[in-house]
């Protein structure tokens, strides 16, 4: 029987999972703000971009493994429960979100070892992946279906991001404005969200291709004719990061229960 390691290894994973998440929001925003032709080559230009900085091959790998992290800990959601969403229908549509969570941050864990080791060839690594499903039988349901995950993960971003819920799982040393730049963060990271989820819908359900298909760079870039709302979306990813960044000290990670099975916060 598998059971999830809790252990220190496992914590410091899951942190490095935070900061690798940061850096990449981090980076999102800021070239959103600061560079339209950046941008405009979506979750390639992110990379490269990390790749220009003094140390970027290092940060590469450090977030290939780091969203590697944070994608597993995210798959122990469906599969272990061991945030204890609960197994009623509001609880597992929190935990299918958090399932289209994982394998989106697997997307980008693999674009970010194609540039690691130099072996980007100027394709996106999430539309040669749809391209696999889709060419098999029944993948454009397989493909239309995650789509439907990122519309319910995008559904409970905002919903945190209005009510600031996510505050029970920060410990109560994290910084007071905490709460503020978190729900700017989550409301922003819905929008994005709600773009790859209609990217995958349309490419599954309605056979318009794998092109179409977009991380989080593609969806940003694909907002950038939108005025205002482009540079709202901008600056909350922006401040996502920079509440990533906290999380990655500040997150309770869930210790499993003393019979293993339930996972216990330690929120104040």
């Amino acid at each position: 029987m598998f059971v999830v390691d809790k252990s220190e290894k496992f914590s410091w994973l899951v942190r490095v999972g935070y900061f690798s998440r940061a850096v990449l929001y981090t980076v999102v925003g800021l070239i959103a703000l600061t560079s339209a032709g950046r941008i405009a080559e979506g979750t390639a230009g992110i990379f490269k971009a990390i790749e220009d900085f003094p140390a970027g091959v290092v940060i590469l790998w450090i977030m290939v493994f780091g969203l590697f992290g944070y994608a597993l800990f995210r798959f122990c959601s469906p599969l272990f429960d061991i945030e204890n969403e609960g197994s009623d229908a509001k609880g597992w549509g929190k935990r299918i979100g958090h399932a289209g969570s994982a394998i989106g941050h697997l997307a980008l864990a693999w674009s970010a070892f194609k540039f690691a080791t130099n072996r980007n060839s100027g394709g996106g690594g999430a539309q040669e992946a749809a391209a696999g499903v889709l060419g098999v039988e029944f993948g454009g349901v397989l493909i239309g279906l995650l789509g439907l995950t990122f519309f319910i993960a995008a559904f409970n971003q905002a919903k945190k991001g209005i009510t600031g819920s996510f505050m029970n799982r920060i410990s109560p040393q994290a910084p007071d404005f905490t709460r503020w730049i978190g729900g700017a963060g989550y409301l922003a990271r819905a929008v994005v969200f709600v773009v790859i989820g209609w990217s995958l819908v349309g490419a599954g359900f309605m056979s318009k291709g794998s092109d179409q298909v977009k991380t989080i760079g593609d969806a940003v870039a694909s907002l950038a004719d939108n005025g205002i709302w482009f540079t709202i979306t901008a600056i909350g990813l922006l401040l996502f990061g920079l509440f990533s960044f906290i999380l990655a000290r500040y997150r309770i990670i869930p210790d499993l229960g003393s019979e293993g099975k339930v996972p216990e916060f330690r929120a104040g």
